[in-house]
């Protein structure tokens, strides 16, 4: 079994700065692609970065110049540096993790973390 256990999220005023931390554990072969992605109320689930395990990063367009995301592979964790917060980046912050076993891959996720970004 797989977990994913996000960290870091809060309540921040606008322009200020927050850090996600996303650790996966358990029986772990190899990670692909982790990334974060977001729901805000009312709204659908969406990508805001993924990095994977070569290196390559996407971002969201509302994100790019504010949010870095990286990763420590030897700790399976994936990190998100989010600067500059506006209020619309109020969502709670999922992380994902494409595990590869042996014999087969599979998508896991947390179980999110709240980011609250005051006007």
């Amino acid at each position: 079994q797989v977990q994913l256990v996000e960290s870091g999220g809060g309540l921040v005023q606008a322009g200020g700065s927050l850090r996600l931390s996303c650790a996966a554990s358990g029986s772990i072969f190899s990670i692909d692609a982790m990334g974060w992605h977001r729901q805000a109320p009312g709204k659908q689930r969406e990508l805001v970065a993924v990095t994977t395990s070569s290196g390559t990063t996407t971002y969201a367009d509302s994100v790019k110049g504010r949010f870095t995301i990286s990763r420590d592979n030897a700790k399976n964790t994936v990190y998100l540096q989010m600067n500059s917060l506006k209020p619309e980046d109020t969502a709670v912050y999922y992380c994902a993790a494409e595990v590869v076993q042996p014999a087969y891959g599979k998508d896991y996720w947390g179980k999110g973390t709240l980011v609250t970004v005051s006007s």
